[in-house]
């Protein structure tokens, strides 16, 4: 492709040398770079990609894209200068592979809960009404059935767009995608139009990230910002935050909710741990999903749904009725002994507290909560005495073990944890940093009837301590733990 092309759209401040080479690639790490090269010199929260544009040259790059002027490079070197290089780098990767975005639906879903249920059963929602549809996820990436494993919330501009060109080129014609506030604010998802962007609902998380509720408000609102006017823009109106979304929003903007008005209206009726009685605006239906969470999701798929056109209101309602769980989010275990498991991704206190509530709600007079939780390594400290104190709140006993440690000490973040709380709470707590030595003991000390709720890892299924990723799955274990246990 000819780099003029390539360069189709990006704000370009200064150029020097040819636009109209042949450009056989494009990276951004310059370990990556093939002869006849494109080099996009990014800034990066590690490392600063200007600092390797004469290792790329070296590589075979022709051209580099970067924010800094750089004097004294080869003649033959094409250079351009543009404000923002993350931004430019989405932009050209789109246009690299012909920007598949502008084929297809895309749906973006942001928010700190609810962002991989939403977008993965919206996912299963089309395929059940015989539309394709592709799916990028922290659990799973999918071109219509099939799957491909994904390492982060959201990938790299280079990795979405060849995902979106191979979604295109299979007859996708709708995308639904989750938006992370790291993926935003890093540019993650330039160049790619969305024909719409839903917000879920946002509570304290990443602040080892982005430094402030605002900033980190500010990262969720960016995605909003960026949409055309002939997007729409769904946001929970029971969430303080979902009228800040849209603010100077060019979207059309519709609201959820199940306690204030908005233009998709919800109300739980009835619900066990047998599923839900829903209704939204005028219709009923019956899910197998339970809790105030799995309604707002629902609701959100609902009103999605009709914003996209997927099908008639008969069809998805009945389609909307069989969608199941998406993997370690509420997820049932079931034993001999008559006792409840459930996994869930619950890692930050409002998540936790939704379903220590959820399961509350359901509960009949004598059944226990066991809560086994931990909290994440080299992140926000801030939230670790919180969801001790909720956890403490809730649960019969608590048990506080390691969740992915990373490089810190599993006792020091049990010490943070256990700072929250007061000495009657302490005593109903047990702190066992081996993770599967928590869960076998919250198995043990259940009787039928009882819940074990294992918290944090949802559907990962592994454990990171010092550096290194150990296989480890909270299902596998507790489904182990609860059966071994009859």
């Amino acid at each position: 492709m000819l780099l003029k092309d390539l360069l189709y759209r990006v704000n370009i401040e200064r150029v020097q040398g040819d636009r109209g080479l042949a450009i056989e690639s494009v990276a951004f790490d310059s370990r990556k770079v093939a002869r006849d090269g494109l080099f996009v010199a990014v800034r990066g929260t590690q490392v600063d990609g200007h600092q390797f544009v004469l290792n790329a040259i070296d590589s075979g790059a022709k051209a580099v894209v970067l924010e800094e002027w750089m004097n004294g490079l080869p003649a033959n070197i094409t250079q351009i200068q543009v404000d923002n290089s993350a931004q430019a780098l989405g932009v050209i990767a789109s246009n690299f592979y012909g920007n598949p975005s502008e084929k297809m639906q895309v749906v973006a879903v942001t928010g700190t809960n609810g962002k991989t249920t939403v977008a993965s059963l919206l996912h299963e929602l089309a395929l059940a009404l015989d539309r394709k549809a592709g799916l990028l996820s922290t659990v799973i990436n999918k071109i219509g059935k099939e799957e491909a494993p994904a390492t982060h919330t959201t990938p790299d501009p280079l990795q979405i767009q060849a995902l979106l060109a191979q979604m295109r080129d299979k007859g996708c014609k709708y995308v639904f995608m989750e938006a992370s506030s790291h993926g935003i604010v890093q540019e993650r998802l330039s160049g790619i139009r969305l024909r719409g962007a839903i917000f879920t609902n946002l509570s304290r998380d990443h602040l080892d990230y982005h430094g402030s509720m605002d900033e980190y408000v500010r990262a969720k609102k960016k995605l909003f910002d960026q949409l055309h006017k002939n997007a729409f823009a769904l946001c929970n109106w029971d969430d303080r935050h979902g009228r800040t979304m849209t603010m100077h929003c060019s979207a059309k903007v519709h609201g959820y909710a199940l306690k204030t008005p908005a233009d998709y209206q919800g109300k739980i009726l009835e619900g066990d741990f047998n599923g839900s009685l829903l209704r939204f605006n005028e219709d009923e239906l019956w899910t197998p999903l339970i809790g105030p969470f799995n309604a707002y999701n629902l609701l959100a798929i609902y009103g999605a749904s009709e914003l996209l056109g997927l099908s008639d209101k008969q069809q998805m309602l009945t389609a909307l009725s069989l969608l199941k769980a998406v993997s370690g989010r509420f997820q049932h275990v079931q034993s001999d002994r008559g006792i409840i498991g459930i996994v869930d991704y619950a890692h930050t206190p409002d998540a936790l507290e939704n379903v220590c509530k959820t399961i509350q709600s359901v509960t009949e007079k004598g059944q226990r909560l066991m809560v086994v939780v931990g909290c994440g390594g080299d992140r926000d400290t801030g939230k670790r005495p919180m969801m001790a104190q909720i956890a403490a709140r809730y649960a019969h006993r608590s048990i506080f073990t390691a969740d992915n440690p990373r490089t810190e000490d599993p006792d020091k973040i049990l010490d943070d944890m256990e700072a929250g709380l007061e000495m009657e709470e302490r005593s109903r707590t047990l702190r066992i940093a081996n993770r599967k030595e928590a869960i076998k003991t919250a198995c043990h000390l259940a009787v039928a009837g009882d819940i074990v709720l294992v918290a944090g890892k949802g559907h990962e299924n592994y454990q990171e301590i010092d550096g290194e990723r150990h296989p480890f799955s909270d299902l596998e274990v507790l489904t182990e733990q609860l059966n071994s246990s009859a």
